[in-house]
Parts: structure tokens; C-alpha cells; sequence
């Protein structure tokens, strides 16, 4: 997938993007732990001409660089100087765990600036723990030796893994990671219900992150949302990548947005 990677200076650090093109409505992706900007790179060849997918690297994450710190308001506040550095006013959001969190707590800061959102398998309340990513190899002779070494997750994070100087490693801290989880923990129900705009929870049916009950009161609590159960894990889009875009493409179309 043809995309060109721009960078946006922040007070306290470099943020790197994806833009992967099209000229219809802006959807702008956002990963989870541990990911970055070409999780979306699936649902960039699935919409190319009908959207304009641009896809975040969040602070700490791929290309972006270390911040000074990892509170939730300042993934907010970047994803807010995202759209002024590029001149949107309006705009999907789709965000996946950490992702979700920023886009629907983004949508509850400027509710103006946001057409609707895709929030893939992230509860209105998180207690989560990332500590095991301190036991993954920093670094492993090959690609191959490293998706070995992190047992059943590796396949999952295999397109992110770079080959630095002293080996093949991840683009993340792993201390990072355990710390901005920690920060992101707790209830964010108000921020979740602060909105009514059109909205596709998707929920992995096998995660360990969201419940199927707490799936099914954050549709039902808030207005014109839709929950859609998939046979999955976590990472829908990885575990059931065909089911899950045929999801969002069903739900855009729903929306009236594509050209």
C-alpha cells in the first residue's frame, strides 16, 4: 500500500504519520499499545479512492519519537494538533484499545469536529496490565528469532519489527508501554456518553480486554451505537481482518459518506 510518512513537531516530542491518500471524507486511524500507523495499512487498500486514510503513530510508537510523558490528554491533545497541522474540521475516527480511548475522548472534547466513530474492542472502563511486554527480548538476531521468542503474539507484531543496529526489535519502550497503560486505566464512562454521534463498537468475542457485558451496556447506554460481536480476540483486525472490514465498510456506507 503507496503512503507518505510526514512528521509533526509537539512540545514534547515528534509525531510521525501516514497519509495513505484518497479524496473522499478524512478517517483518521489510531493503533493500540505496542502498534503503529501500519495497522491501518488493511483498511487503506480497502477504501483507497473513497476515503483519506491517515494513520497515526502515537507518541512513543513506530516512528514517533519517546515523549516526556504518556497521560491520555496528551494523545487527545496530539490527535487534536493532527487535524489542525492538516486543516480538518471534520472527520471519522476509528481507533483500536488505546486508540478507541483518545477517539472517543477526543469526540468528547470537540464533538464539532467529529462525523462519527469505530472504536474496535476498548471498554467505557479499562483496567489492563502491558508488565508482560517487559519479559519480550529487546532485540533477536532475526524477524524470525523474535516472532518465535514472544510466543503467540509474535505473528501479531511482526510488521512492526525493525532491524536497528544490535538487532531485530520492536519500535516502542517496553517500560513506556507498562507506564501508559497504567495512566489510561479507569472509568471513562462520562467521556463515552458525552456523544451521540454515529458510532461501530466492535467487540472481539474471545478478548481478554473488553467483556461481553460491558460491550453490551456501552451500546445500549449510548445513542445511535451500533455493537457488532466478532469472532475474534483483542485485535479484531489481525484475528478477523475480512469479517472486521466488512464491518466498517458496511458501516461508512450506513453513514452516506463515501464518494
Amino acid at each position: 500500500m503507496v503512503y507518505t510518512r510526514k512528521y509533526l513537531k509537539r512540545p514534547d516530542t515528534v509525531l510521525s504519520y501516514l497519509d495513505f491518500g484518497g479524496s473522499g471524507e478524512p478517517l483518521i486511524a489510531l493503533h493500540g499499545h505496542m502498534n503503529e500507523g501500519l495497522f491501518a495499512r488493511g483498511l487503506a487498500s480497502s477504501l483507497a479512492g473513497e476515503y483519506r486514510i491517515i494513520a497515526l503513530d502515537q507518541r512513543g510508537h513506530g516512528e514517533s519519537e519517546q515523549p516526556a510523558g504518556y497521560e491520555n490528554d496528551r494523545y487527545v491533545d496530539d490527535l487534536l494538533a493532527l487535524l489542525k497541522h492538516l486543516g480538518l474540521d471534520r472527520v471519522i475516527l476509528l481507533g483500536h484499545s488505546l486508540g478507541g480511548v483518545v477517539a472517543y475522548r477526543m469526540a468528547a472534547r470537540r464533538p464539532e469536529l467529529v462525523t462519527a466513530l469505530i472504536i474496535e474492542d476498548i471498554g467505557a472502563a479499562v483496567n489492563d496490565d502491558l508488565s508482560f511486554v517487559l519479559n519480550w527480548p529487546q532485540r533477536m538476531p532475526t524477524k524470525e528469532a523474535l516472532v518465535e521468542a514472544m510466543g503467540r503474539l509474535g505473528p501479531a507484531f511482526a510488521y512492526s519489527m525493525r532491524e536497528y543496529e544490535d538487532g531485530w526489535g520492536l519500535p516502542f519502550v517496553p517500560e513506556d508501554m507498562v507506564t501508559s497503560q497504567k495512566l489510561l486505566n479507569g472509568d471513562h464512562w462520562k467521556d463515552w456518553l458525552a456523544t451521540d454521534c454515529p458510532a461501530l463498537l466492535l467487540h472481539g468475542t474471545s478478548s481478554s480486554c473488553l467483556s461481553f457485558e460491558m460491550a453490551e451496556d456501552m451500546a445500549a447506554r449510548r445513542p445511535n451505537t451500533k455493537l457488532v460481536h466478532i469472532e475474534a480476540g483483542h485485535a479484531i483486525h489481525f484475528d478477523n481482518p475480512v469479517r472486521y472490514l466488512e464491518e466498517v465498510t458496511r458501516f461508512l456506507q450506513s453513514l452516506g459518506t463515501a464518494d
